[in-house]
């Protein structure tokens, strides 16, 4: 395989790359047209999928051990991934940072985009998981609440840290420690995903929107407002709005949001819950103020001008998609290598000039600046000491809550 280092893309080269990802219905990126779950995991169909009924979580120590990696002789990784979820050179024939890992390392890395959907994914390999079976894959690529049900199934390998020094020293502190694995002794974030307000200025009338609060209640936005169909999302950003903990929140302080978003529905404040088609309506105007995603944000603002966001002052929530590596992997060492390549700031400078999401990696940002110094100063993808400090996790949620959660979320948006 033909390996080379990264090549250094200009800023207009990266400006091409990105209209020719956002051209079409409306500059539909990775994370609109896949997000996780599309309709927050679809309910009760989609629990299901993912529940644990009838499947035995699988032992630590079934999980795979030293004894059972076969990197040394078998120089190579197999990685999932999302799509449009890794840099890629101008012509696009080839993945540049992949390519100059296998020149470093000997390692030939096995790179698919066949992760559409984190419900459908986990039902691919579910069945080889519950069974103690390798899945085929070494490295997976997951959104943190899938993630989480993974390791507490037992179905993540223990990471070893000899293997990954950079990304035990570089990892942010604002993604250092998730409840879902304190100290990232199974995962390490791929990239974060900021949920914040934007707006067409345009459509606006020149005013800005920066709150949940004016979204939900302002007449000039009446029936111009999109929330997400991703309950996480939609739901966390209401909680901050109503002073709520996303991280310690109750049962009734669930209600209480999926209340605050019903009134508005019922008055037809919100015009619709969308995960795939939001963008194309911002952008057009159609939609005048919304939820979504900053990656999108990013990409729209390269096409419009009048696209603008906003970071309430009651904070906002961020998600984030995780690297693991399954029970039974047969190259677990290789995969830790890949893993800590990617936490190297020079690498992961150029992976977030191409995905446009938060970048994890402490020291990022001299590395960018020589790629595109407008990105190195963007705070939706290295955001600021102020940013992080407003940055909220939704909390972990057991089997029971998810069930009852999303049912009521999906009797909200009309799933």
């Amino acid at each position: 395989m033909e390996s080379y280092e990264p090549e250094r893309l200009t800023p207009v080269q990266l400006a091409a790359m990105r209209r020719s990802l956002t051209s079409g219905r409306g500059a539909l990126t990775r994370r609109s047209l896949l997000r996780a779950s599309g309709m927050g995991a679809l309910a009760v169909g989609g629990m299901a999928a993912l529940g644990a009924c009838g499947i035995p979580p699988a032992k630590r120590a079934d999980a795979g051990t030293a004894s059972d990696d076969h990197s040394d002789k078998e120089k190579e990784v197999a990685f999932s991934n999302w799509t449009e979820y890794m840099d890629v050179s101008e012509d696009e024939k080839s993945r540049p940072t992949l390519q100059a890992f296998t020149k470093r390392t000997g390692i030939r890395v096995k790179y698919t985009e066949d992760i559409n959907d984190n419900v459908e994914f986990f039902g691919k390999i579910k069945p080889q998981l519950a069974a103690g079976q390798n899945t085929g894959r070494d490295l997976i690529c997951v959104t943190d609440w899938l993630a989480a049900r993974i390791i507490r199934l037992g179905w993540a390998q223990k990471l070893d840290p000899s293997n990954l020094p950079h990304a035990f020293a570089n990892v942010s502190s604002q993604f250092r420690t998730p409840d879902w694995d304190p100290g990232r002794a199974y995962s390490y974030p791929w990239t974060g995903i900021p949920t914040v307000i934007a707006y067409n200025i345009k459509a606006t009338g020149g005013r800005k929107v920066d709150s949940v609060t004016q979204l939900l209640d302002d007449p000039k936005l009446k029936g111009r407002v999109s929330f997400l169909s991703e309950m996480r999302d939609s739901i966390g950003m209401t909680l901050l709005d109503q002073g709520k903990d996303p991280g310690k929140f109750t049962d009734a302080d669930f209600d209480g949001a999926i209340g605050r978003l019903q009134k508005a529905v019922d008055k037809k404040q919100i015009r619709r819950f969308t995960g795939n088609d939001y963008t194309a309506d911002l952008s057009k105007g159609d939609i005048a103020a919304c939820v979504g995603w900053a990656g999108d944000i990013i990409q729209l603002q390269a096409d419009n001008p009048d696209i603008r966001f906003a970071i309430p002052a009651a904070g906002y929530i961020t998600s984030s998609d995780n690297l693991l590596v399954p029970a039974q992997a047969r190259h677990k060492n290789n995969a830790e290598k890949l893993i800590d390549y990617y936490y190297e700031p020079p690498v992961a400078a150029q992976l977030a000039a191409y995905i446009n999401y938060v970048c994890p990696v402490d020291g990022v940002r001299e590395e960018l600046a020589k790629i595109d110094e407008s990105m190195a100063s963007n705070t939706l993808i290295l955001p600021d000491k102020e940013m992080a400090a407003k940055s909220r996790s939704f909390r972990s949620l057991s089997t029971e809550e998810e069930t009852a959660y999303e049912e009521k979320f999906a009797k909200l948006i009309g799933a």
